[in-house]
């Protein structure tokens, strides 16, 4: 039957990488559309008429916040539970998504979404629930999964994904990964984020900023291990902008997740059958907006380096890696695998 369907065109496969920071989506169209991971509904009659319209998304969601009930509802990658205004917030995420696919009027949209490791079974029901009005078959995958089949990495690899709310680690070896080869740790990105904010207050406490702002200069300076020259930024101090050196604390923030990140990794081959943790090791792959942070590579090339050779490198792409692999997976995936909504 869906073959019939695919050669008359009336399916639309997508894969959507869900993400606590950034959601982005890839269709079998050529469609490649992201947004920030964020909601927001206007507060009161003057907020609509300001705003113009029912319901905002992303960067001019944020660009609004103050006229807005703004809602960013992926905690960790997980929905948060029992808050009906999350529920509904991802529900909007996944058909503006949709909608940015630009299907045809009378497509069928086959849809694979990528969620962290450990919450596969958490969020399935509650993903399942979030697209059943815009899809019309789903299959939930782990991140690193989708990220690792979109690469073809489906051998003897490990792939490290370094998002917003989780990393999450899966090592392929040639079947469908199971719990037992994927781990979820919380710290990444929004840690990050609460660690610099919490050094920037400690070191200006005349200044004023808020974590969006923190967040944005940890996007455009992350780094670790060390950098020629200093980070300056400017922030205001009673109204007035001034320049702040702020290079230790981001160098401090970025390298606080390092330690769960090597532990976990090595724990994790460790655990591996000893004949194939050679190869395994030999093909480790950062993705993730957390794979962008200067020097994490390296760091972790010679962090592992005293347990054996390895090799590690990053995707190309980090925005899409997830969303392609997902697309990807969704156009090779046998009828069975397929759940109808």
């Amino acid at each position: 039957m869906k073959q019939k369907e695919i050669e008359k065109g009336n399916i639309l496969f997508v894969g959507i990488d869900l993400g606590t920071s950034r959601s982005s989506i890839s269709a079998s169209n050529g469609a490649r559309e992201w947004i920030e991971s964020y909601v927001g509904w206007p507060k009161d009659f003057i907020a609509m008429q300001v705003v113009g319209k029912p319901v905002l998304f992303g960067e001019e969601a944020l660009k609004h916040r103050l006229s807005l009930d703004l809602c960013r509802p992926l905690e960790h990658g997980v929905i948060k539970e029992g808050i009906e205004k999350s529920e509904d917030a991802v529900k909007e995420i996944i058909r503006h998504l949709i909608e940015l696919a630009k299907p045809a009027p009378d497509q069928k949209i086959y849809a694979v979404v990528g969620v962290p490791a450990d919450t596969l079974k958490v969020n399935k029901l509650a993903i399942r629930k979030a697209v059943s009005e815009s899809v019309h078959s789903l299959m939930v995958v782990s991140e690193p999964f989708s990220v690792a089949y979109g690469l073809n990495l489906l051998n003897n690899a490990v792939v490290i994904d370094i998002g917003a709310g989780t990393t999450d680690l899966c090592i392929m070896h040639g079947t469908i990964p199971t719990e037992e080869d994927q781990k979820t740790i919380l710290t990444a990105g929004d840690y990050i984020d609460e660690q610099l904010y919490s050094y920037l207050i400690e070191k200006y406490p005349n200044s004023k900023f808020n974590k969006n702002m923190v967040r944005q200069f940890k996007e455009k300076f992350s780094f670790v291990r060390d950098i020629p020259g200093e980070i300056r930024v400017e922030i205001p101090v009673d109204g007035k902008p001034v320049m702040h050196d702020v290079t230790n604390e981001v160098k401090r923030a970025c390298e606080s997740i390092l330690p769960a990140l090597v532990e976990t990794t090595t724990e994790m081959i460790a655990r591996f059958d000893p004949e194939f943790q050679v190869k395994i090791k030999s093909n480790i792959v950062l993705a993730g907006g957390g794979s962008l942070i200067k020097g994490i590579r390296e760091y972790l090339h010679d962090a592992l380096k005293e347990y054996g050779p390895c090799n590690v490198t990053c995707v190309e792409d980090p925005l899409f890696a997830g969303s392609n692999g997902a697309l990807k997976l969704a156009q090779d995936m046998p009828e069975k695998y397929w759940e109808p909504l």
